[in-house]
């Protein structure tokens, strides 16, 4: 893996190394293990969906936590009860590990909730624009206005 050096971007933006730290959580990302898979899908011009594949967790096994621009979806199974069956299987192909996966989301960018249904984790956002960064009208004026 290659090596970003972001010296010159701290020296010549003044006030956006926000920006070289995004840069970094991202390269830091890519270190993460595929598990579960997951998909990012474009509902709309501002809208997102989030929807991972955690079969064999529930509610109670997943925490879902927004701190700053950073998305955090952990699941952890609870252990198992003294006294239960021990399982036997002749194929394992569902995983039951715990997971820790993290999403950098941009500026403005709101979580409007999260389900899980039939094994898939749901979780919808949007980009909300602010008043200051929305385009505004001028307005022109009819009268001229001379300095004299």
């Amino acid at each position: 893996m290659r090596s970003v050096d972001l010296t010159p971007l701290y020296r010549s933006f003044i006030g956006s190394d926000h920006l070289a730290n995004m840069i970094d959580a991202a390269t830091q990302s890519e270190k993460q293990s595929g598990y579960p898979p997951y998909n990012v899908e474009v509902l709309s011009e501002t809208k997102y969906r989030i929807t991972m594949a955690v079969a064999g967790f529930t509610q109670q096994d997943i925490d879902i936590e927004m701190l700053e621009n950073t998305l955090t979806i952990a699941g952890k199974k609870a252990p198992k009860a003294a006294g239960a069956p021990e399982r036997t299987f002749l194929h394992k192909g569902i995983s039951e590990r715990g997971f820790e996966r993290k999403f950098q989301l941009g500026d403005n960018v709101k979580v409007l909730g999260a389900e899980l249904e039939h094994g898939l984790l749901n979780i919808d956002m949007e980009r909300i624009l602010p008043e200051a960064k929305k385009p505004k009208k001028i307005e022109i004026s009819n009268k001229l206005q001379h300095a004299r």
